[in-house]
């Protein structure tokens, strides 16, 4: 079977259109295309009249070989990859041997888990927050009455952060093992839409992503994986040689439980400050890591649909226009957008008490009727905040904290209209855009809350961005503080073997160790370093390796 990519046909058009474009595409007889199926759909609206959708297709053709010859310095054209997931180890059917244990049930703890289970491991997964219906209540508490569980939010419980975000399912990641397919045909099974495989940028949303996520934690426990809920990890085992080497031996629970341990995946979350600090305490190796700052903007997604697709806006086809921007700005600095949720909200994402933070959050519909994505500015550790591993977190602590007063303290979150933010003055009053937080919005001065280089390279940005997208620095747009958990502040440093650089058993991963950023890449991450805890039972003769 050939794969083709780059196939281009009108906005709109029938499906028996696809046959004849293949058979044109590749110069054959109408006969010779056995049969074909959509790899993958995109949609290439530069040009607003011509709005194109953009296919890779999978074809079987009667006489592949000589099709391949015709067109072998096409890169378009050529035979379709393997994406088959294998194993790379088998546990025996009873294995009995000392269980894997994962701290973390968002994408990657749920991914490393699941692999686990699948090699007969019997993983064990530990985590500090509450199974997903119930942390759903408590998010709903926060959001609604401006009730706060430290332990169960946002941040943390079943799902991690991403179950309450857009669910977006596509990453920039090297993944020349198709470990992402992987991922989404595991979502499929568990109840995502077919479409997620095919679609260049899929997505999920909050509501699918909770009846997704007790089906793959169903899945788990169905192979011999062991779930405990509301069990931090308060402390870690690890014992010292004499030559200085050091091994995980087991894990402190909070309620006084021990659970012995010598592979041990630590899926943190990005918000897991406490834990990065007993990290430290114990010496792991912890180095400090780039993360950005900002707010959340804005705009009626109409206005974005029209400025993306012009007369095109509202087609099937299209869905809810997004949009990805970046400006270099004169301070040196760059402020780019971020986890972008068409027709979505604005939502409470603080895990620690007196703090505001906040994220974005779509439904599968994304019919909301505000866009809304991080307008964030990088930042980086030595030149914001040197001197200390930890240091990026008293920095996010700091504008959070501000955020907080700014709003009334009262988990209401400060907020400013475009036009007023440009000025510098403090907003009084709303204009034609409403802002979609909750508890929510305290009219105010932003720059209250954020650092003066951040404010300095907005206020650039925001013409630049209204440039490329008609009614970006509309004065009525809304932003709202402040954004400080696009990535962890700290990177858990392993090696080649995925473990940590100085403590054995210890297995970094995701997008609280630092090695990624967002559902998939958090999923993909988490599928290698469960690879890498089997080859260790591999290399220790624990299991035999996959033939």
């Amino acid at each position: 079977m050939l794969r083709i990519s780059e196939l281009k046909l009108p906005l709109g058009h029938p499906p028996e259109a696809m046959a004849p474009a293949i058979v044109e595409r590749l110069g054959i007889a109408a006969d010779d295309l056995v049969s074909y199926a959509v790899a993958r759909r995109a949609h290439d609206a530069r040009r607003k009249s011509a709005i194109l959708m953009v296919y890779s297709v999978d074809v079987a053709l009667r006489d592949e070989a000589s099709v391949l010859e015709r067109f072998k310095g096409d890169h378009h054209v050529r035979v379709k990859p393997d994406t088959d997931y294998r194993f790379v180890a088998k546990a025996p059917e009873r294995f009995d041997g000392p269980r894997p244990v994962v701290i973390g049930a968002g994408p990657c703890g749920l991914f490393a888990g699941l692999i686990l289970a699948q090699m007969g491991l019997k993983p064990i997964i530990v985590d500090r927050g509450k199974v997903v219906r119930e942390r759903t209540k408590d998010t709903w508490g926060l959001w609604r009455r401006g009730e706060l569980n430290p332990e169960s939010n946002v941040q943390f419980g079943e799902g991690g952060a991403g179950t309450f975000s857009d669910g977006k399912l596509y990453s920039q990641i090297k993944d020349p093992r198709f470990l992402g397919r992987k991922v989404l045909e595991e979502f499929v099974k568990a109840g995502a839409p077919e479409e997620i495989l095919t679609e260049a940028h899929p997505h999920i949303g909050t509501f699918r992503l909770v009846h997704m996520v007790e089906n793959m934690r169903a899945l788990i426990e169905s192979l011999g994986g062991e779930y405990r809920w509301q069990h931090r990890v308060e402390d870690f085992d690890i014992e010292v040689g004499a030559d200085g080497s050091r091994q995980l031996k087991g894990l402190h629970l909070a309620g006084g439980d021990y659970l012995p341990a010598r592979h041990v995946v630590m899926a943190l979350g990005h918000s897991a400050r406490d834990t990065f600090q007993v990290l430290y305490d114990r010496g792991v190796h912890i180095e400090a890591k780039p993360f950005s700052i900002g707010v959340r903007i804005e705009h009626p997604q109409s206005w974005m649909d029209r400025a993306r697709f012009g007369d095109c806006a509202g087609h099937p086809d299209l869905g809810a226009a997004d949009y990805s921007l970046s400006h270099h700005c004169k301070n040196g600095r760059t402020v780019y957008s971020f986890c972008m949720c068409p027709g979505g909200t604005v939502v409470a994402a603080t895990s620690e008490p007196g703090r505001v933070v906040t994220n974005g959050m779509s439904q599968y519909s994304r019919n909301e009727r505000n866009a809304n994505s991080g307008f964030v500015v990088g930042i980086d550790p030595e030149r914001d905040y040197p001197g200390h591993p930890l240091a990026g977190v008293e920095f996010q602590r700091k504008w959070e904290s501000l955020a907080y007063v700014a709003g009334g303290s009262s988990y209401r979150a400060p907020g400013q209209k475009v036009g007023d933010f440009l000025a510098g003055r403090p907003s009084t009053e709303l204009g034609e855009v409403t802002p979609s937080y909750k508890p929510g919005v305290t009219l105010t001065d932003l720059s209250a809350c954020l650092p003066d280089f951040v404010v300095e390279a907005m206020r650039e940005a925001l013409p630049v961005f209204g440039r490329q997208i008609a009614g970006y620095d509309h004065p009525d747009v809304i932003l709202t503080g402040v954004e400080t958990r696009t990535s962890s502040p700290v990177r858990i440093t392993r090696g080649k073997d995925f473990q940590s650089l100085n403590t054995a058993g210890l297995f970094p991963a995701g997008e609280g160790a630092g090695y990624a950023g967002g559902i998939l890449s958090a999923a993909v991450d988490g599928i290698k370093v469960a690879e890498a805890v089997a080859q260790r039972y591999v290399a220790e003769g624990l299991i035999p390796a996959a033939t």
